[in-house]
């Protein structure tokens, strides 16, 4: 059996940030041989990756990265908090998004193949899952372009990276406002920037729903035209960011505040995690 030196051990699980049994039990197989130690750990957690394939991953991060005219937002998920803070899973995610970002990728399809080092960004996503012994995935890509850019992204609990992130693009000079509109966004969750954006399936499926309930409530015939177009501008305010009403006052709408701060937002993207 090997010597194996607490130094040694601890060197490597620093590196990898492995379990001390398993870095123990790696390092003696390798005869003490740190290299080997690492091949060994990573194909015994590259056998596992198989078997976490149909795991959910409720945890992780987002994070955003400006280049020239674009901001990219990603979300990488992991299965547990623990992870979701761990050093090497933070450091995952910022290699992730400068490769992604720098690629230009806008769908998880091609951020995977992006290049990462001498690899790709899905292949160095596996090797850091099989390392880490969680099932870790890129979730969510977003690149947003236009004029100037807001980003915020927000921390829904202090020991644990940011949970949502916010891009809004804008044309205009208020940053400040701009950056309230991010802030309102993570908030909100509005799905699209104008209610001409909806699909016009969904807006036909909540008519014929709201109609149903109007009927069922006993509205007068008469008046359910009127009662059905109320309920529907409702439903705009929840999915569509300038028909809603303003978090920080909600007797402006948005439309109202961007255009009192001669602001056009152009588009936005939000993530949340595990949503």
């Amino acid at each position: 059996m090997a010597n194996v030196s607490l130094q040694d051990v601890k060197a490597l699980r620093e590196r990898l940030g492995t379990g001390m049994v398993d870095t123990k039990n790696a390092l003696v197989e390798a005869d003490g041989d740190i290299e080997k130690a690492v091949e060994i750990l990573r194909l015994k957690g590259a056998k596992g990756n198989a078997k976490r394939a149909d795991r959910s991953t409720s945890e992780g991060l987002v994070a955003a990265q400006e280049t020239e005219g674009a901001v990219t937002l990603i979300e990488l998920a992991c299965e547990t908090d623990f992870v979701a803070k761990n050093d090497r899973f933070v450091a995952l995610g910022d290699k992730v998004l400068k490769a992604v970002a720098a690629a230009g990728a806008d769908s998880v399809e091609s951020a995977l193949a992006a290049p990462l080092g001498d690899s790709t960004v899905g292949a160095t996503i596996d090797d850091d899952a099989a390392i880490i012994g969680e099932k870790v995935e890129l979730r969510q890509v977003a690149r947003v372009t236009g004029e100037n850019f807001a980003v915020y992204l927000h921390k829904t609990s202090q020991d644990l990276p940011p949970q949502i992130g916010v891009v809004v693009a804008y044309e205009g000079s208020d940053a400040e406002t701009a950056r309230s509109i991010a802030q309102h966004i993570s908030f909100a969750a509005p799905q699209y920037l104008t209610k001409d954006e909806v699909p016009a399936a969904d807006v036909e499926n909540e008519r014929r729903i709201v109609e149903e309930i109007s009927r069922n409530e006993g509205k007068p015939e008469a008046a359910l035209p009127k009662i059905v177009e109320g309920r529907l501008g409702a439903y705009f305010k929840q999915v569509a960011l300038l028909e809603q009403d303003y978090a920080r006052d909600n007797k402006l709408s948005i439309s109202k505040v961007v255009a009192d701060a001669g602001l056009t937002v152009t588009g936005f993207a939000r993530f949340k995690v595990g949503a």
